[in-house]
């Protein structure tokens, strides 16, 4: 086995890990933007429920697509229901 000489740096520069961190957010990004719609969380492991909790509803989630549906938890689900995944618009 090969021995490493004292002399020998490992340390990264500032610019060096921020490329890194950058090029491995866009791979790591592209790879949940190519999730399927089958990958949903399960309305159990959401906490979701199909009343409201005050003023944050389905309805006004970022998440919310219309008439039943959320970006990340699974279908069916109501307007007026309410998960721990709660965004507002």
């Amino acid at each position: 086995m090969a021995e490493v000489p004292d002399s020998v740096s490992w340390s990264v520069s500032r610019r060096g890990f921020l490329r890194t961190a950058a090029i491995g957010g866009v791979v790591l990004g592209a790879g949940f933007a190519a999730t399927p719609a089958e990958a949903k969380m399960g309305q159990k492991a959401a906490a979701y429920r199909s009343t409201p909790k005050g003023n944050q509803r389905c309805d006004n989630c970022a998440l919310w697509r219309a008439p039943e549906s959320c970006l990340l938890v699974e279908s069916p689900i109501v307007p007026s229901g309410w998960c721990n995944l709660y965004r507002a618009k």
